[in-house]
């Protein structure tokens, strides 16, 4: 776990970063356009920390599609 992060509730989402088990608060959606079909959307989750680093990983290689705040896509379903 990240120092000073805030760990997550039982049944409350995590972040998606090998290792971290801290509160997620963003939600990445991206998809593979060699393998899904354009309209579909795969999540990972990310805390405070690690939002840039899985949005850089995912935007390298041409997947990133959207970054939004937990709450908001919670609600948006």
């Amino acid at each position: 776990m990240i120092p000073n992060a805030p760990a997550s509730e039982p049944g409350s989402p995590v972040c998606s970063a090998k290792g971290c088990r801290a509160a997620a608060v963003w939600v990445l959606a991206w998809n593979n356009p060699k393998i899904h079909t354009p309209e579909r959307r795969k999540t990972w989750l990310a805390c405070e920390e690690h939002r840039e680093h899985l949005s850089q990983f995912l935007g390298v290689r041409g997947f990133l599609k959207d970054v939004v705040p937990w709450h908001e896509w919670e609600s948006a379903e």
